[in-house]
């Protein structure tokens, strides 16, 4: 084959002391009105005293065609007399190399409930993972994303006894609300109360907790609260972290009468965010994690204010929510015509602004980025299917008071069991289309750990937690997890060797960068095939995928344009009359 093209990249845009003190001091005004002037005055010695070093390369690409990430807990390999994050770092360098970029560390840190997203201690290491020599380790050789748990803490914090003494600083993190205040209006992600009734010195408090009655919502009014996470993400960006997830980001910000979910005031808390890490660390991504429907979670990439002649000024990235369950729905059903109308309508993104491809991770599969997609039976009767398969279904409350379903809680291996018709032969084949689909699309894929493995519904795990959310959350014994690796005609093996080859072809073609443009080609309902490209050389990528259990005529126009180079089978193409079950192809044509 000729040599790849380069692909023009996003660059970081730094920004200048100047600039910065503009920005944050709009933003700043925004969120605390007369206050402005001295919380900015305390943001520049907070910056001034604990900002990282700058890096080398301000104006490095943001990203490129060989990112991909791992997402994995501390402790999902475990390895006798050992921390579980050495045996994480050992096991990408020995079984991984180079296939992953970067890697996503959930939360690592000392936690009560949640599987650490209820941290009791933001600048630790929990004792049973590792330390920071650890952590840094990771970062060494990968992108590390770190997760600002910023929308609630854990009652067994520092913070929360502060409040039940009423000592500073914590006694005045927290949201106490009169139990008669009407709150019908708010948007809930669960089904628990919202308001936690909280014996203290003053008496019994009603506190805001949007989760659950451990994870106590923080007061981000409060700009000393602001100011302290702002001072935990400088310390994350300084232990390596490049890429920073911003956890419930949509919950944030609180106004009695209103939904409490997206407000404006949260946006600007991210742009504020963005403008630091601008300022301090240009490069470090702002990555949000907004469960929710499509159009409110495309809204924090700001392209409302890029279309008013704004550069973009929020998050870098945001994850594609709506992909698994369309993924989901796409595999089970056998149409392809729901997935393709939602990629269809994504917009085009400017410089400096991608998505995050996924189709399994430590949450369930949602099912509110459904809304507007799927009409409610084929919802119910995807439900239905995934119970068959093992899983579970989470609820939330609604505004009404009653009950909807929130998110699939099942692994994506297990869910790919089979159609609607029931269990097949075909698990591993559909299993590896819908991997291969997500790995094609615009923007940075990112695998869970549990993904890679193809691994089992946990329900032991679901028993001894109580939690929905375990069954996704297995902890392997390395010892374990190498011998089904190792052993032949395992499903463990044959997921992994295609997944690492396919990352492998993935990370080597620039038609993959996260910049290229994507379009959808018309196809019968049963293929789903895309353009990637052309770049500016005229290079172009096409991949196109079976979605069904059986074969498929393959007469797409654009094929008879010219030769085409096979990458996954690395040979010329050799055109065939029909496709596969559940087979897909990545064909390259170079100008």
């Amino acid at each position: 084959m000729p040599d790849l093209p380069t692909f023009t990249p996003s660059v970081a845009t730094p920004l200048d002391a100047e600039a910065f003190r503009r920005r944050a001091h709009g933003h700043l005004v925004f969120l605390y009105g007369p206050r402005a002037d001295e919380v900015l005055r305390r943001l520049l010695t907070l910056l001034a005293h604990q900002s990282p070093p700058l890096p080398d390369t301000p104006d490095a690409p943001l990203w490129s065609e060989r990112d991909q990430w791992l997402i994995s807990y501390g402790d999902s390999l475990l390895e006798e007399s050992r921390a579980p994050l050495a045996v994480l770092d050992d096991f990408l360098e020995t079984r991984l190399g180079d296939t992953f970029s970067g890697v996503h560390l959930l939360p690592f840190f000392p936690w009560s409930s949640d599987d650490g997203f209820s941290v009791i201690h933001y600048r630790e290491v929990a004792d049973d993972l590792g330390d920071w020599s650890h952590v840094r380790a990771l970062a060494g050789r990968h992108d590390l994303a770190v997760d600002l748990v910023l929308n609630h803490v854990s009652r067994e914090s520092l913070w929360f006894v502060d409040y039940l003494t009423g000592s500073h600083p914590g006694r005045d993190y927290f949201i106490e609300m009169d139990p008669e205040t009407d709150l019908s209006a708010v948007v809930r992600p669960r089904s628990s109360p919202l308001l936690v009734a909280v014996p203290t010195r003053r008496g019994t408090r009603h506190l805001w907790a949007t989760f659950s009655e451990d994870q106590i919502d923080l007061d981000f009014a409060n700009p000393d609260v602001l100011l302290e996470f702002i001072g935990i993400l400088l310390f994350y960006l300084g232990q390596g972290a490049r890429v920073i997830r911003l956890d419930a980001i949509a919950y944030l910000w609180k106004v009695v009468g209103t939904p409490c979910i997206h407000l404006p005031q949260t946006h600007e808390v991210v742009r504020l965010l963005r403008a630091v890490v601008d300022h301090v660390a240009p490069g470090t991504l702002l990555l949000t994690e907004t469960n929710v429907p499509h159009r409110e979670n495309l809204s924090y990439l700001g392209l409302d204010r890029v279309a008013d002649e704004h550069l973009p000024d929020e998050a870098h990235l945001v994850y594609q929510f709506p992909l698994p369950p369309l993924l989901l729905h796409t595999l089970t059903s056998g149409e392809a015509g729901t997935l393709a109308a939602w990629l269809k309508s994504l917009p085009s993104l400017p410089p400096g602004c991608s998505f995050l491809n996924f189709t399994a991770s430590h949450d369930g599969i949602g099912v509110r980025p459904l809304e507007g997609w799927l009409p409610p039976h084929e919802i119910e009767a995807l439900l239905e299917l995934m119970h068959r398969f093992g899983g579970f279904v989470s609820m939330r409350t609604r505004n009404d008071g009653s009950d909807s379903p929130y998110e699939i809680n099942i692994t994506w291996f297990d869910a790919m069991k089979g159609t609607r018709r029931g269990p097949d032969p075909w698990q591993v084949q559909r299993f590896l289309c819908g991997q291969q689909l997500m790995l094609g699309l615009q923007g940075i894929p990112a695998l869970y750990l549990h993904v890679l493995t193809g691994t089992l519904n946990d329900l032991e795990g679901v028993e001894r937690s109580g939690r929905l959310r375990s069954i996704n959350r297995r902890r392997w014994h390395r010892d374990e997890l190498e011998l089904l690796l190792d052993s032949p005609d395992t499903p463990t093996r044959m997921v992994f060797e295609a997944l690492t080859r396919r990352l492998a072809v993935r990370r080597r073609e620039p038609c993959f960068h996260p910049d290229a443009s994507q379009r959808v080609l018309e196809t019968p309902r049963e293929l789903l095939a895309l353009e990637r490209g052309p770049l500016p050389d005229g290079r172009r990528l096409l991949a196109i995928h079976n979605v069904t259990d059986a074969p498929q005529p393959l007469a797409l126009p654009a094929l008879a344009e010219g030769d085409w180079f096979d990458l996954l089978e690395e040979a010329p193409w050799a055109p065939v009359a029909s496709l596969a079950p559940y087979r897909c192809l990545w064909l390259v044509q170079a100008p």
